[in-house]
């Protein structure tokens, strides 16, 4: 609540109330439409001998009519535009908080969950206020209106209203909260499960259909299916048996208002015109009380969807600056990494992740993880990214513990994943989302020096051409040289290269480690890998087992006084490679 909520009140609350008094007026101006048009059909039923006698009624009528739409789209548009624009903040704050764990947020949470939250629950937080806050306000303020104008007719009349009118107020939304909040749970539980299980079906559609258990699949999910249905029809079953008893409910207090009103008119105290007219407004105020139900029993909903935007849980960082040549600055050209004795592990009572681990490296240094998986490579690359807090000992950028860095930390250190993604948007788009600010010279010098220019200049719109979904125009390895150009534009001085060469072939695998080494010279590269090919381009070799260093140093050094790392790197580097590389070395 704090975190997605109050912050989006304390802002827009203007806003907010703006559209609630917008709302409000075309409410009112909906009673005295109708209060009006009552008046004016009794008061043309008695044959006035003067047309004045119900011009005035009529103007009023055509005013109202007018007014009520005019405040009614205003509230609209007020409402829907505060809305937005909360939505588009809370979307915002969700990828500032999927960003800064950008290097472990797909192996923290399956992709069907984040699918779940992007397309569900912030939608769902837009209804929380267009159809449970506004609309229960405003019901609150029309209820108490309508209950002080009977009052100064009649007293006791209006207390015996305001009992009867609890049932749409306060028992229907009570009982409609209890009985849907297991309702809600189950349609949301199934609507989740369907979201992992599309997800899987379309991202191993090909494995599952060569394995055969495709009928399975689709088994599980017309089951899956089935239950969400079969909780939505019950839901909805309820809400028409709900709403026709509202409804008898208003029914009856019509015939409650005509009883009592004709009282009046008989014991003199009103105008028997002012009869119709008050059995008309009526409806009005059902119109304000009767979705208060509907917009109440959302809360469960509502709740869920916030605990699970409170699960994606990211480091909190303090936000500070890098220290440089004794100056602060936001982005420093030259960092030092400092790693001294870093331990840390995912909870207590586990084995260390990282355990005692040592590195300085001054700008410009390329330092290769290697490990099998499970080794401790990537948790080292997020105690550096600062997206972890170590447990003991201590990562520094020049002093500056990295956890601390905050929002300035994508000014500093830039990720080349091996599953870049690329938009379906132009190429053009897709490179400049390294550097907005980039010139068009600059995004074809990037494109240059990743060697993409050629072939993006061959395709029908150059760089305006549009990549399709994930960038199906370009192969894998030119999908990366696309990600280097982002780096490249964003201009930081520290690389980390998460695995970027998974998937391709030994030539190209090594076509685009030397583009990787030779674009991106004078920066400091950490090299997540398996692999040992292009280790012996790297000034620093470390490589990793249980979260410790068992073995550091230049690859030659290791090569030499090794046999386990001679025996991992032949085995791993095919012989061709091999004798390429001793070939270009002499």
């Amino acid at each position: 609540m704090n975190e997605w909520l109050k912050p989006s009140i304390k802002k827009h609350w203007r806003g907010l109330l703006f559209a609630g008094l917008l709302s409000f007026m075309a409410i009112l101006c909906a009673s005295g439409l109708l209060f009006t048009s009552g008046y004016l059909i009794s008061k043309a039923a008695l044959r006035p001998e003067n047309i004045l006698m119900i011009y005035v009624p009529i103007v009023g009528v055509r005013t109202f009519g007018t007014f009520r739409a005019v405040f009614n789209y205003a509230g609209r548009l007020a409402s829907h535009n505060t809305i937005l624009k909360i939505l588009s903040e809370m979307r915002t704050h969700l990828y500032e908080k999927l960003e800064r764990s950008a290097l472990f947020i797909q192996s923290k949470y399956k992709t069907g969950d984040i699918l779940s939250v992007l397309s569900e629950d912030i939608e769902h937080l837009q209804d929380l206020f267009l159809r449970t806050v506004l609309p229960g306000g405003i019901a609150l303020i029309i209820y108490a209106l309508w209950i002080t104008m009977l009052g100064l007719f009649d007293l006791g009349f209006a207390c015996f209203m305001a009992l009867y009118l609890l049932l749409l107020l306060l028992i229907f939304p009570i009982a409609s909260l209890i009985w849907m909040r297991k309702r809600h749970r189950i349609i949301s539980q199934s609507r989740h499960r369907l979201y992992v299980q599309l997800t899987d079906a379309v991202l191993g559609s090909a494995d599952w259909m060569m394995s055969g258990r495709q009928e399975r699949f689709l088994e599980k999910y017309e089951q899956l299916e089935g239950e969400s249905r079969s909780a939505e029809h019950s839901l909805h079953s309820f809400r028409k048996w709900r709403d026709f008893a509202a409804q008898l409910i208003v029914g009856l207090c019509v015939v409650l208002l005509v009883l009592w009103s004709g009282r009046l008119a008989h014991e003199g105290r009103i105008d028997p015109t002012l009869i119709a007219a008050f059995a008309l407004v009526v409806f009005t105020v059902a119109e304000a009380l009767v979705p208060l139900s509907e917009a109440v029993e959302r809360l469960p909903h509502y709740e869920r969807a916030l605990n699970r935007l409170n699960r994606i849980e990211t480091p909190q960082a303090q936000t500070t600056e890098i220290r440089t040549d004794g100056n602060w600055k936001v982005a420093a050209e030259k960092i030092t990494i400092d790693i001294c004795h870093v331990s840390f592990r995912y909870a207590k009572n586990v084995d260390w992740s990282v355990h005692d681990v040592s590195l300085k490296l001054p700008q410009g240094t390329k330092l290769a993880v290697i490990g099998r998986s499970g080794a401790g490579k990537s948790t080292l690359a997020h105690l550096i990214y600062g997206t972890l807090v170590p447990e003991k000992g201590t990562v520094t950028l020049n002093g500056t513990p990295a956890h601390q860095i905050g929002s300035d930390r994508s000014k500093q250190i830039s990720v080349l994943s091996q599953n870049p993604h690329l938009f379906d948007t132009s190429v053009l788009n897709n490179l400049s989302l390294g550097c907005p600010e980039a010139t068009m010279d600059e995004i074809v010098n990037a494109a240059k020096q990743v060697e993409l220019d050629a072939l993006i200049e061959q395709l029908p719109q150059g760089y305006h051409t549009q990549m399709h979904e994930a960038g199906s125009i370009f192969s894998g390895g030119e999908q990366e040289r696309l990600a280097l150009a982002r780096i490249l534009l964003r201009k930081t001085p520290i690389v980390i290269l998460d695995e970027p060469t998974v998937g391709l072939d030994p030539i190209t695998e090594r076509t685009l480690l030397k583009k990787i080494f030779d674009t991106l010279e004078g920066r400091t590269l950490i090299w997540i890998t398996h692999h040992l090919t292009g280790t012996e381009k790297m000034d620093q070799v470390i490589f990793m087992d249980n979260g410790k260093v068992h073995m550091q140093g230049r690859h030659d050094q290791l090569f030499s006084q090794s046999a386990r790392y001679r025996s991992l790197y032949e085995l791993d580097v095919p012989l061709y490679l091999r004798q390429a590389i001793e070939k270009q070395n002499r």
